[in-house]
């Protein structure tokens, strides 16, 4: 049995509770829970999981692997510590690699623990072909991300365009992976694990679209290499309680869960 740790409550956090609770994990039990809230957890976690808003007693907790999943400050907060600590960690929030020197502290945490820091595919797809393309020439990959209107509200994209009075698709953003996870933290997560598999955060290239006429978060990758050429495009369906996030996420991190528990592992 696979013991879990969970680092944040929130819609991705109760997705990926939820889930486990329910077997899409595996062979996996949740054993902790770390929030910064306790009020956080108003729902029935089971007996045996420990939930608390102390980093200390959370890692005192006997778990294999840790899940993030509260926010590019968790990373910061706890990212060493949780390797340090010797449990391998599953990184949700993996656009706050874009501050190299977290980036390079956590790595060397991992080194010298001998742990794992695992980035799911989570709102988007065909990392491992653009991992494996990575391993010869890879010339350029471009990200271009679509949501609707409720997705980019209490973001960088008001500042740019009326939300309440947009009628057509408009570009918000366009840049380097490492300024777009910067600009949008919570919306364009995608891009930071895109470059780490590929070309890196500053060649990889992003546009931010504003649409309201689409239902979807969309996603369209375009690389180009040795390998030949390879054009993706995913659309997810937002989730109800954060419109910009989907459930694919939380679906991705369990699909890591159970590959990490099962003897058959796909698609890395």
């Amino acid at each position: 049995m696979l013991k879990i740790g969970l680092i944040g409550f929130g819609t991705i956090g109760r997705d990926v509770a939820q889930g486990i609770a329910e077997g899409k994990a595996g062979n996996a039990e949740l054993k902790a829970v770390l929030v910064r809230r306790l009020s956080s957890v108003d729902q029935e976690l089971g007996d045996g999981v420990l939930v608390t808003d102390n980093e200390a007693d959370f890692l005192g907790v006997d778990v294999d692997l840790v899940v993030e999943a509260a926010g590019h400050g968790a990373v910061q907060a706890h990212g060493v510590n949780v390797l340090q600590s010797g449990r391998d960690l599953i990184v949700v929030s993996v656009g706050a690699f874009c501050d190299q020197s977290l980036y390079e502290a956590v790595w060397a945490a991992a080194e010298k623990a001998q742990r794992r820091i695992i980035v799911p595919s989570a709102a988007v797809a065909g990392l491992d072909r653009i991992a494996a393309g990575a391993q010869g020439r890879l010339d350029s990959v471009t990200l271009t991300t679509r949501k609707p209107v409720a997705a980019w509200r209490g973001t960088f994209a008001e500042e740019v365009v009326n939300l309440d009075t947009l009628t057509e698709a408009t570009e918000v953003f366009k840049g380097t992976a490492r300024e777009a996870s910067r600009t949008f933290p919570e919306s364009v997560n995608v891009s930071a694990a895109l470059s780490l598999a590929g070309v890196g955060l500053d060649e990889t290239i992003v546009r931010v679209m504003v649409d309201p006429d689409l239902d979807r978060n969309t996603h369209q990758i375009e690389a180009v290499g040795q390998f030949g050429k390879v054009s993706i495009q995913v659309e997810n369906t937002p989730s109800k309680k954060n419109p910009k996030t989907g459930y694919i996420v939380a679906m991705s991190v369990l699909k890591v869960i159970k590959g990490n528990a099962s003897p058959l592992v796909i698609g890395i």
